[in-house]
């Protein structure tokens, strides 16, 4: 994505949990994680690896955003409340964890809208495949697509990000 796209996207409005209005751009130069979440999902396990990141790396510039999703076999079927009490509850969560949302079809947050313009390592784009899709937002307008295979600790993921964690 161009910078300009880049910028727009941090424009984007979304839903917190508690019913308020965020945008990327309310993180400032942080690298951000963003994710597309549920709790009933083989890949949930990818919620401690996600963690170890937040905690490993908040303090030099970084951020986890999780986003709720029901659209994959309804593995995220809970409340709001539900989804953050297990979050925090088995998982310790600490990284923000948004209103639920759709990454696919025409009731698509924008915010994923955007994202799904973006190329994986393979240079593929289009809708998220499943849950915990994973995109690396850089203060310097990239942004990286892995897929829900790649877990957020693959060395991949990690060298983008301290790549672009200030120094």
């Amino acid at each position: 994505m161009t910078e300009a796209t880049l910028t727009d996207l941090r424009e984007i409005p979304f839903h917190t949990a508690d019913g308020g209005t965020a945008t990327l751009s309310d993180y400032g130069d942080r690298v951000l994680l963003i994710v597309n979440v549920a709790s009933k999902c083989g890949l949930t396990p990818q919620y401690e690896q996600l963690e170890q990141l937040q905690r490993a790396y908040a303090d030099r510039g970084f951020t986890v955003l999780g986003f709720p999703c029901n659209q994959f076999m309804g593995q995220e079927p809970g409340s709001m409340d539900e989804i953050l009490e297990y979050c925090s509850v088995t998982w310790g969560v600490t990284f923000p964890v948004f209103d639920k949302v759709k990454v696919n079809g025409p009731g698509a947050a924008p915010v994923y809208k955007a994202l799904k313009k973006s190329r994986d390592a393979e240079g593929k784009k289009g809708p998220i495949v499943w849950n915990f899709e994973k995109f690396v937002l850089t203060p310097g307008g990239g942004i990286h697509r892995f897929r829900p295979n790649v877990k957020p600790d693959d060395p991949a993921v990690v060298e983008v990000i301290e790549a672009n964690l200030p120094r």
